[in-house]
């Protein structure tokens, strides 16, 4: 195996995906010859040429709007918004086309496209750049919405997404792209709308997605080191769909539950896990679930981002306000 970084991952699934498919192709600004902000698309232009990999106008608006042409006549385009927020000019293109195009159709017409978003903060950049734009993807019916966190994830479920007949909004989290790990392309991991347990617990469950289970597991192995607590850690990797079996199954064993997430806690997404816990999971309970997550303020300049993202002190602190016997 060879130590692999998340960047690397998702360049060998575009070019794997380019190669099986002559119907698969990658647009976005600057994805051609500079190979992307992150290069993530590096050297895909120089094998496949222009006409399968290349730059569009700055018009995300315009980006989107052309894959869905493209897709309903055939082609599987891969389209790349530059940043997060970067996306939102798009947002009608996702939400009133995207979205519906199979339902207003009465299924006849399908909709195989990739929205690839790099998303969150931990990168140094400001407003514009670090957006966790995941809560408003959710909201919309008709897309799947996912984020790996590994490298092997991020290959495999990128492959999935694109031979996938429904859009799928792709969230990459940018402060990843260089996380490295052994992995041994092609890599196939679990079904991208399955959750996994990336750590085995019985005290507590820690639910986290795309760059906060980094966060995650290192606050499960302090929590075992400074409180000898057994915390298990679910990568929830689907986000729309919500595995919910997995994550209940992992509640209902350990009784309690924390949410993290970068983005802010209100209205967050992190919501939506703790009211299907709370729903699902009532009786099993030994606390309220908690939710850990970015402030209710606009990002930060990039100084202050260290204090507004969730750190392993402020999971910590969240795992000791739950209701323990000691306490009692």
């Amino acid at each position: 195996m060879d130590q692999v970084t998340m960047a690397q991952a998702l360049n060998a699934a575009l070019r794997d995906s380019l190669r099986a498919d002559p119907d698969v192709l990658v647009f976005g600004e600057d994805v051609g010859a500079l190979g992307g902000v992150f290069r993530i698309t590096d050297g895909l232009a120089a094998e496949f040429g222009e006409q399968r990999c290349f730059d569009s106008p700055l018009a995300e608006a315009g980006i989107v709007g052309t894959a869905v042409g493209m897709a309903m006549y055939g082609l599987r385009p891969v389209v790349e918004m530059q940043f997060d927020a970067f996306a939102y000019p798009a947002f009608e293109q996702i939400t009133s086309h995207v979205a519906k195009l199979r339902n207003r159709t009465r299924g006849k017409i399908e909709l195989p496209m990739v929205i690839r978003i790099p998303y969150g903060g931990g990168i140094g950049g400001v407003e514009h750049h670090s957006d966790s734009s995941e809560a408003y993807y959710t909201h919309t019916p008709g897309l799947t919405v996912v984020s790996p966190a590994t490298p092997a994830d991020g290959y495999s479920m990128l492959q999935e997404a694109i031979t996938a007949s429904d859009p799928v909004v792709f969230l990459e989290p940018k402060r990843r792209y260089w996380t490295k790990a052994e992995v041994e392309l092609p890599a196939v991991t679990e079904p991208m709308r399955r959750a996994v347990v990336r750590r085995a617990g019985t005290d507590v469950t820690l639910l986290a997605y795309g760059p906060m289970v980094t966060t995650a597991m290192e606050a499960a192995e302090a929590a075992r080191a400074e409180e000898g607590r057994e915390v298990e850690v679910v990568d929830l990797r689907s986000l729309s769909p919500l595995d919910a079996d997995t994550v209940c199954a992992s509640v209902r064993k350990t009784g309690r539950a924390v949410v993290v997430h970068e983005a802010p806690v209100f209205g967050g997404y992190g919501a939506e896990v703790a009211a299907t816990i709370s729903q699902r999971c009532f009786h099993y309970l030994e606390a309220p679930v908690a939710r850990v997550g970015g402030f209710d303020i606009p990002y930060p300049s990039p100084k202050l981002e260290e204090h507004h993202l969730p750190h392993t002190g402020r999971v910590l602190d969240a795992i000791a306000d739950l209701q323990w016997e000691e306490d009692r």
